[in-house]
Formats: C-alpha cells, sequence, structure tokens
C-alpha cells in the first residue's frame, strides 16, 4: 500500500488567546503606597518596584522626579530638590512632574512656613531655563498617571536603571552643605567660600567678620553651635 496523503487543510486555530505584553514601568519603592501606582495598574501598565538611585519613575530612556505640591515646596526649602534636578539629567530625556495643583495652591503667602509665590516661580523659571528639565503640572495622582501612560505610548528606547550618583568636585561639596542651612543659598555659599576659603574657617569666624561678609543670615551659623 502507498505512502497515504493529508488532503484536508489545517485549520488554523484562532481560538488561543492572544499573549499582550504590557509595557513595564520601573518606580522607586517609596511609591508604592502612593495613587499613581493604583491608577498605571488601571491603566494597564506593568509597575515594577525597584530601590531607584535617581528619580521615581523611569520608562526606558525617562526619568521622571514626582513631587506633590507640598514636597516641592518643602524640598525647595531644604534644599534637596537641587540635587535631584541634577541626578535626573543623567538620562537624555527627563522631567519634573508637580503633583497636585487641584488639591493645594502652590503659591500661598499666607503661609508663614512656606515661601513667597514669587520665588516659587523664580525657582520654576530657573528649572527650565538653567537645569533644561521640563515641568508638567498634574490635578492630582490620577492625571500623574495619565500623563505616564501617555509616555509609555510614545518612548522606544531603553537605559540603564542603575545611574551613579551625581560626584562633586570638592568645592562642590563645600557649597552643598551651606546651602543646607537655612537662608544660605548658592551665591551666598559661593561667597563665603571665597572669603574664608573653608567650613572650618567659616564656622570658627566671628559673628562680626561673618555679618561683614553676609550680613544678618550670619546669625544662623551662630545658632547651630
Amino acid at each position: 500500500m502507498g505512502e497515504i496523503l493529508d488532503i484536508f487543510p489545517k485549520i488554523k486555530d484562532d481560538k488561543k488567546p492572544k499573549i499582550i505584553e504590557r509595557e513595564k514601568i520601573i518606580a522607586d519603592y517609596r511609591e508604592r503606597n502612593s495613587l499613581v501606582y493604583s491608577n498605571l495598574i488601571k491603566l494597564g501598565l506593568d509597575v515594577e518596584f525597584k530601590e531607584l538611585k535617581v528619580a521615581d519613575y523611569i520608562f526606558k530612556d525617562v526619568a521622571i522626579e514626582r513631587k506633590t505640591v507640598s514636597d516641592f515646596i518643602s524640598s525647595t526649602i531644604d534644599k534637596r530638590i537641587f540635587h535631584q534636578l541634577e541626578e535626573i539629567k543623567q538620562y537624555p530625556n527627563h522631567l519634573l512632574i508637580i503633583e497636585g495643583i487641584e488639591e493645594q495652591e502652590l503659591y500661598d503667602d499666607s503661609k508663614s512656613e512656606g515661601i513667597k509665590s514669587n520665588a516659587i516661580r523664580g525657582l520654576l523659571l530657573s528649572i527650565v531655563l538653567k537645569y533644561k528639565i521640563p515641568i508638567i503640572f498634574t490635578k492630582n495622582a490620577e492625571d500623574t498617571a495619565s500623563f505616564i501612560y501617555v509616555l509609555s505610548r510614545k518612548t522606544n528606547n531603553e537605559m540603564s536603571l542603575n545611574p551613579k550618583k551625581k560626584t562633586r568636585n570638592p568645592e562642590e561639596q563645600k557649597q552643598y552643605i551651606l546651602v543646607g542651612f537655612p537662608g544660605i543659598g548658592p551665591k551666598t555659599a559661593k561667597k563665603l567660600l571665597k572669603e574664608f576659603k573653608s567650613i572650618k574657617n567659616i564656622t570658627n569666624a566671628s559673628l562680626e567678620d561673618l555679618r561683614k561678609s553676609i550680613g544678618k543670615k550670619a546669625d544662623i551659623f551662630k545658632l547651630v553651635d
């Protein structure tokens, strides 16, 4: 008997479910309890938590620093914002999200513990013009998640998740320490270092000598003695 040929055409099984790979967003583990996370899941994105040295969210080649209005103001007061902005610039694409403008007033001169509205405006201009970092203002956590979702549909490149903490030269380290004092900005820090050469000399200097250099701002150094 000759070979039996299969004359019946094979039927393609279209009933098998298609596996759709969801876009993955890398989030810092501290974002786990935020409402942004739950909204990203609702939008169909896959969120993986890691300890990120830089940024709050990373999608391929984009680093996102997310701050609520209150966190933005507090990080401005204690100077954290400036170092965080420098760090996310290690990524070719980066942006700052200020979240909750519908829930909290960004400019509120009535609160004595805050900073003046024009100072905030000046900082926002500095972030865009000096640091070259785009700013997105979102209404709430749901709006933030929607922006990240739209971003995930437009980005193609992938980058390393482990950029190094930005290292500072000795002079920059001294300035960074000084701007941690209330009321001491980058210009004042540079002026002090130019005149007194070191932090040790600054803290050991007399109040009179410090006042000659930077006026009443000098008092802060004697308050921490």
